[in-house]
């Protein structure tokens, strides 16, 4: 193979490919062929290329077990919200899903429904908020032992992960529906905040004019015997980034009003104290196949 050219280079590389998994040669074929099409779009000069090799080098340095500089940066180019779409045409009865995200952890707290997953400084300060609601399946019937595993930010924006003054596992916690496929917990009612700017991929929002914020949000991971698992938000409605999510993450089925609830009895119920925060959001499961 020689005397490669402008012309001939593409063809050149996708005859390279011998790998034995087909799936494998279609998409490496595809990225290839695309990847030639965007330099010739473009025109890439070597100096910008060099740019861009430097940008993706620095992501990969960034990230590490508490941070994936990656996940955020193909977030916020939109990336992950398209494969997510591609990935799980649920019918019009199930709960969309959304965007995964960067700060998610394994071992979470199993808790009792009811159990508070705030605790520590910032999250005493912050606004009560009781968050219930039934897991049921596209018949509407309550799909009991479903397991809820939930994560958010404080209200001052900062994952535990992120911050040393909350505690470890800090407003995270993982619940199961009771036989009537409902679950309830206490937390404290979530903020707007940036998305980790100081880096590679902050670089990239300020120089392309963009803002690094999402709106207030809470993170559903939901799994159920024979269904799909559901990986989703809920927003708040009213957030002044609703329109502007900086990871493409919002969809208006998740949108939902958070209550201040000033009843006593309704307090006494959840085991806060009056006046508190309420939301009920009921999620529906995609059965499997």
């Amino acid at each position: 193979m020689r005397n490669i050219n402008e012309s001939t280079v593409t063809e050149a590389a996708v005859g390279l490919i011998k790998a034995e998994d087909p799936r494998l040669t279609v998409v490496m074929e595809s990225l290839i062929r695309h990847l030639h099409a965007f330099i010739r779009d473009v025109e890439l000069t070597e100096e910008e290329w060099m740019v861009g090799i430097r940008f993706l080098t620095a992501t990969g340095q960034i990230s590490d077990d508490k941070r994936q500089e990656f996940i955020l940066l193909s977030d916020t180019l939109g990336a992950s919200i398209l494969v997510d779409a591609i990935n799980h045409r649920k019918s019009a009865a199930s709960t969309e899903s959304t965007v995964f995200g960067p700060f998610w952890v394994s071992g979470s707290p199993h808790l009792e429904n009811g159990a508070r997953i705030a605790r520590g400084p910032q999250a005493a300060a912050g606004e009560t908020t009781v968050v219930h609601g039934v897991v049921k399946g596209e018949n509407g019937l309550p799909l009991a032992g479903a397991v809820i595993d939930v994560w958010q930010a404080s209200p001052a924006g900062l994952y535990d992960v992120q911050d040393p003054a909350q505690p470890e596992m800090n407003l995270r916690g993982l619940f199961h529906t009771d036989a009537e496929g409902r679950f309830w917990f206490v937390t404290v009612k979530p903020a707007a905040y940036p998305i980790p700017d100081d880096g590679p991929v902050g670089d990239m929002l300020r120089a392309t004019g963009r803002h690094p914020m999402r709106p207030a949000h809470i993170h559903f991971m939901i799994d159920a015997a024979a269904h799909e698992r559901l990986i989703t938000h809920i927003f708040v409605e009213g957030d002044p980034y609703l329109e502007s999510d900086a990871v493409l993450g919002v969809k208006d089925g998740l949108v939902t009003e958070f209550i201040v609830n000033e009843c006593p009895e309704d307090a006494e119920r959840w085991g806060v104290v009056s006046p508190f925060t309420e939301v009920r959001f009921d999620f529906t499961m995609e059965p499997v196949g």
